[in-house]
């Protein structure tokens, strides 16, 4: 069972994803309550079978401080999904600085992207342009959303409705 939970606060935001167990546990402890339940699996005791949750709304509702996403280096992969953005390669990762450092480019998530070994020293201490590369997409700065969207799979679409995805 490797399949996460989403989790709403008590006014229907989503504010976290977790593992299984742990929802249980807070559907169990009458800490949260579930709002969809997963119709692939169950729970089995010795003697109780119980649902799956898929999403669960917490009781209560809990103060979450947005400080934004950490600008680090497994968020700038995971945001452009481990893949080099100028040639679409999945092996021998590293970041760029579309503007290098040298240059007077800074490093936030405007200026980062995913490049392998080859991409990035073929750039060196160019831009893109000046290289002859492009870039399959646009650097973002992602959102809680946007990771929790990243998360979707067939297995967990009813997460959909709460994360503003259209179907």
């Amino acid at each position: 069972m490797k399949d996460k939970v989403l989790i709403l606060n008590q006014d229907f935001s989503a504010i976290a994803v977790c593992s299984i167990y742990k929802a249980f546990l807070l559907v169990y402890l009458d800490k949260a309550e579930m709002v969809t339940k997963s119709e692939i699996e169950s729970l089995r005791t010795v003697s109780t079978t119980f649902p799956v949750p898929s999403v669960i709304r917490l009781q209560r509702y809990v103060h979450v401080p947005y400080h934004g996403i950490a600008l680090s280096r497994h968020n700038i992969m995971r945001r452009d999904n481990y893949t080099c953005q100028y040639c679409g390669n999945a092996r021998n990762l590293t970041l760029d600085h579309l503007l290098p450092r040298s240059r007077g480019g800074e490093t936030n998530w405007l200026n980062l992207v995913t490049a392998c070994s080859r991409c990035n020293t073929r750039k060196g201490d160019r831009t893109p342009e000046e290289a002859g590369l492009k870039l399959l997409r646009k650097p973002i700065r992602p959102s809680l959303q946007y990771f929790l969207k990243m998360q979707l799979t067939p297995a967990n679409q009813d997460w959909g409705m709460y994360l503003g995805v259209k179907e």
